[in-house]
C-alpha cells in the first residue's frame, strides 16, 4: 500500500526489483539485458506483490514507459538487503531508504565531458608576451591537461589570457581523462608497535583473516596509537583484495588523517562528504560499485555506496552523537554499520578513548571483543586535570575566565607552548536584551533566543536559520545604547582574550565563522604548525586534532551539558571533556587540563578530575540498567507537529489514546517538546519505552495503522533510538 502512495516517486528505484519479480527470479540474480520493462508490465507485478486497500484501478496514462537504460553499475543485492533491513528497523519508508543507496545523483545522468587545456609542443612565442602569458606558459611546460580556472589560479591571471593563449595557438583544447583513483599500498610503510598495540594488530588482523563478521572495540586513551593499529587491518584487507570503509564524525576536518593515511598507504584515501561537488560524488558512487575505490574514508551516508566487495569496516570515534542522522531516515550509522557487517559477513573496528555506554556493555558481554590501549605511544602521561570551583575562584565582573585559569595560560605563553580554551557554545552571547524594559530577543519562528554573533552584527536562530542585523536600540522602548549581552560564547571569549593577552596569536574555531573545508582546514594546519598562541574552539576542537605544542586546556563551562533531560547528558559530558583534555601534552611533557565549575562534587567532574573512568561507568550503566534506558532497554520518540498549536496537540492526544495496550510497553506523553515551536511548527512528543527484547517494531507498526490519515500541514516524525530529546 505504501508503494502506491508514492508510487511515481519510487517506481524507478523499486525498477530492479519489479523486473526480477515479474521474471520469478532469486535477488541476487541480475537482470537480462535484452528484458523490456513496460508500464503495463509494472502494474501487473504491482497489482500481484502490492495489497491495494481499496479497488480504485490506477491510471496506467499516468505511468510512463522506461524509455532506456543508463549505463551505470546494479545496485548489489546486498545494498537492497541493508536497506530493507533499515526500512524495517526505522520505519522509514522503502523508497526513501532507497535513496540513501542512490544519493549521488551525478552517477544517474550522461557523463559531460571535460575539457582542459595543455601547451603545444614546439609552438612559437606570440609576439606580445605579456607578464600574466609568460606565467601561465611556465606553468604549462610540464606538460600537465589542466581546466582553464586552474591554470589562470596557478598563474594569477584570468581566463581571457588563457584564451587569448589558445587563439595564438601556444595553447590547445583537449578533453580531460577521466579521474582513477589510485590504490593504497598495504606494504608502503612499515610501522613500529608497543607491546600493547601490537597485541591489538595480532588481533584485528586475525579478524580480517577470518573473512567473517565479527565486531572489536578498539578502546585506547588519546595519543595511544588507534589509527596506526586499525591501519594494520585496513593493510591486510587490502591485501586480500577487499575494499574499506573508514567512518568519521567530522571528515571535512581531518586533513590529519589523510595525511597519516597517505605516509602509511603512499597516497590518499577516496574521500566522501557533503563539501563534495556533483560531479566528484557521482564517479566516486560508480568507483565503490565497480570497486576501483579500494578505502572510502567518509561522513556517516558513506556507509550506503554501494560497495562491490566491502571487507572491514571501522568506526572512528564511535562515541560521537554526530553518526545519528535525525532527518528523513532517522538511523544511527555506528549501529546500523554492525549491521551492514553482519549482513556482508565481515569485521567491523569501533574504535573511541571514550566508548558510549552501548559499545561498553557490548564488550562485557561478549558481542565485541575488548582491545585496550591503556597508554599514549610517545610514554607522555595522561593530562593533570583539575577543577577551578568558580564559588571560591571566580571570574572578574564582567569577565569569564577565572584568576587561576589565566596565571595557567599565562605560563603557559611565558614557556612557549599553546594553550586551548574550550566552550561549545557558539557567537557571542546566548541571549540579548534590553536593560531598560526588559526585552529579549526571540525567535519568531522557533521557541529560542537569538544568538548574538557580533564580529558578524548580527542575531541568528541556531534552529531555523532566522537571522537579522543586530539594532542599535531596542525595538520595543527605542532605548539607545540599552541592550546587553548576557552569557559567553566564544566570540566573547575571544574579546577576552584578546585584551588579556594583546602580544599573543589567537586562532577561533567555530564551525559558523570558517566559510568552507579548505579555510578550516588551512586554520587547523596553522595552529599545528606552532603559528596561534591561544586557541578558542566549540567542540570541533575534540575531534581527534593533534596539537604537538599544546600544554594547558581550559573548559570554560564545565558545567554547561548536564542541566539537560537528556539519559546520556552525563555520558556526553564526560566525553566531551575528556577528549577536550585528552589535547594536552600529547607529545611532550605532561600536559594539564582545567574545569571551570560550580559543581566540583558532581560524579561527572570527579570522574574527569580523578581520571577514574571505571568507577563513572559502573555508576553510569547501573543507572542505565535500573532505569530501563539504552542500551538495556528501547526508546522511541514520536513527533507530532503543525503550522497550529491546537491541532498539533489534538492530533499528539489523539495518537496517545490509540496506543494499543501492551505489558512491557510504556508510552509517555504526549507533552510540548522543550523547544516547543521550530520552524514556525508547534511539536509535541511521545516516547515509547520497552524492554530491549521486546518487538517494539511490530508494536508500532499496529498502532501506526491504526491512526487516522495524515493530512495537509500535519506530520508525524518516528525516531527509533533517539538522540535528541528536544
Amino acid at each position: 500500500s505504501s508503494l502506491k502512495k508514492t508510487f511515481a516517486i519510487e517506481f524507478d528505484l523499486a525498477l530492479g526489483d519489479l523486473t526480477m519479480l515479474a521474471n520469478g527470479m532469486d535477488m541476487s540474480e541480475s537482470i537480462p539485458a535484452d528484458f523490456e520493462v513496460t508500464a503495463e508490465l509494472a502494474m501487473t507485478v504491482v497489482d500481484t506483490y502490492v495489497d491495494l486497500e481499496d479497488d480504485k484501478p490506477l491510471d496506467l496514462k499516468k505511468l510512463k514507459s522506461i524509455a532506456g537504460r543508463l549505463d551505470v553499475p546494479l545496485l548489489p543485492a546486498l545494498s537492497m538487503r541493508f536497506a530493507e533491513w533499515i526500512s524495517r528497523y526505522t520505519l522509514a519508508p522503502l523508497g526513501m531508504v532507497a535513496r540513501l543507496m542512490m544519493g549521488a545523483q551525478a552517477a544517474f545522468e550522461p557523463v559531460k565531458p571535460r575539457f582542459g587545456v595543455r601547451l603545444v609542443e614546439g609552438a612559437p612565442v606570440p609576439a606580445r608576451m605579456t607578464p600574466a602569458r609568460t606565467r601561465a606558459v611556465e606553468i604549462a611546460r610540464d606538460g600537465l591537461i589542466r581546466a582553464k580556472s586552474a591554470l589562470a589560479a596557478e598563474a594569477a591571471c584570468t581566463t581571457g589570457v588563457v584564451d587569448g593563449l589558445i587563439e595564438a595557438g601556444v595553447l590547445v583544447e583537449v578533453a580531460i581523462p577521466e579521474r582513477r583513483y589510485p590504490r593504497p599500498d598495504p606494504r608502503h610503510a612499515v610501522v613500529e608497535f608497543s607491546e600493547h598495540q601490537a597485541a591489538a594488530v595480532r588481533t584485528l588482523v586475525g579478524a580480517v583473516d577470518a573473512d567473517n563478521y565479527s565486531g572489536s572495540l578498539l578502546d585506547g586513551v588519546t595519543g595511544s596509537g588507534k589509527t596506526e593499529v586499525y591501519y594494520e587491518a585496513v593493510a591486510r584487507a587490502l591485501e586480500h583484495e577487499r575494499q574499506v570503509l573508514i567512518l568519521l564524525p567530522e571528515i571535512a576536518l581531518t586533513s590529519q588523517f589523510m595525511d597519516r593515511f597517505k605516509a602509511r598507504f603512499g597516497c590518499l584515501p577516496v574521500e566522501w562528504h557533503s563539501a563534495l561537488a556533483g560531479p566528484e560524488r557521482g564517479r566516486i558512487w560508480k568507483a565503490a560499485a565497480t570497486g576501483e575505490a579500494r578505502v572510502v574514508v567518509g561522513a556517516r551516508s558513506a556507509l550506503f555506496l554501494p560497495y562491490r566487495e566491502l571487507g572491514l569496516i571501522v568506526i572512528d570515534e564511535e562515541h560521537d552523537a554526530g553518526f545519528k542522522q535525525d532527518d528523513r531516515v532517522h538511523y544511527q550509522a555506528r549501529d546500523m554499520a554492525v549491521v551492514r557487517a553482519n549482513l556482508g559477513k565481515l569485521p567491523i573496528v569501533l574504535a573511541s578513548a571514550t566508548p558510549s555506554i552501548e559499545s561498553h556493555v557490548n564488550a562485557r558481554t561478549g558481542r565485541y571483543r575488548h582491545l585496550v590501549l591503556p597508554g599514549r605511544y610517545t610514554g607522555v602521561e595522561m593530562p593533570d586535570v583539575q577543577a577551578i570551583d568558580l564559588r571560591k575562584d571566580p571570574p572578574e565582573r564582567g569577565k569569564w575566565l577565572s584568576p587561576v585559569l589565566v596565571a595557567a595560560v599565562t605560563e603557559t605563553l611565558a614557556r612557549g607552548q599553546q594553550s586551548l580554551l574550550f566552550l561549545n557554545r557558539r557567537g557571542y552571547a546566548p541571549l540579548t536584551l534590553c536593560r531598560m524594559c526588559g526585552h529579549r530577543f526571540e525567535c519568531p519562528q522557533c521557541t529560542a533566543w537569538l544568538v548574538e554573533h557580533r564580529f558578524r552584527h548580527r542575531l541568528n536562530c541556531h534552529h531555523c536559520g532566522f537571522s537579522l542585523p543586530l539594532p542599535e536600540k531596542c525595538p520595543k522602548c527605542a532605548e539607545p545604547g540599552a541592550l546587553v549581552a548576557c552569557g559567553p560564547g566564544v566570540e566573547r571569549i575571544a574579546e577576552e582574550v584578546a585584551e588579556r593577552f594583546p602580544e599573543a596569536k589567537l586562532a577561533l574555531l567555530s564551525s559558523d565563522l570558517i566559510p568552507g573545508l579548505l579555510e578550516m582546514r588551512e586554520i587547523i594546519k596553522r595552529i599545528e604548525q606552532g603559528e596561534a598562541h591561544i586557541i578558542i574552539g566549540t567542540q570541533i576542537v575534540a575531534k581527534g586534532h593533534h596539537f604537538p605544542d599544546l600544554a594547558t586546556v581550559g573548559i570554560v563551562d564545565g558545567d554547561l551539558g548536564l542541566g539537560q533531560a537528556d539519559p546520556r547528558a552525563a555520558e556526553r559530558t564526560f566525553q566531551l571533556m575528556h577528549q577536550v583534555t585528552g589535547r594536552a601534552g600529547r607529545a611532550f611533557a605532561r600536559g594539564r587540563g582545567l574545569v571551570q565549575t560550580h559543581m566540583p562534587e558532581h560524579p561527572v567532574m570527579e570522574a574527569i578530575i580523578s581520571g577514574d573512568r571505571e568507577a563513572f561507568l559502573e555508576r553510569e550503566i547501573r543507572a542505565r540498567q535500573s532505569a530501563l534506558l539504552p542500551p538495556y532497554g528501547r526508546l522511541v520518540a514520536l513527533i507530532i507537529s503543525h503550522r497550529q498549536k491546537e491541532i498539533a496537540e489534538a492530533f499528539a492526544r489523539e495518537v496517545a489514546r490509540r496506543a494499543p495496550p501492551a505489558e512491557r510497553i510504556e508510552v509517555l506523553g504526549p507533552a510540548e517538546a522543550p523547544i516547543a515551536v521550530v520552524r514556525g511548527r508547534h511539536r509535541w512528543r511521545l516516547l515509547v519505552k520497552s524492554p530491549r527484547e521486546t518487538d517494539v517494531q511490530a508494536y508500532l507498526r499496529a498502532w501506526l495503522a491504526d491512526l487516522p490519515d495524515i493530512k495537509g500541514d500535519l506530520r508525524l516524525t518516528v525516531d527509533v533510538d533517539p538522540y535528541s530529546f528536544l
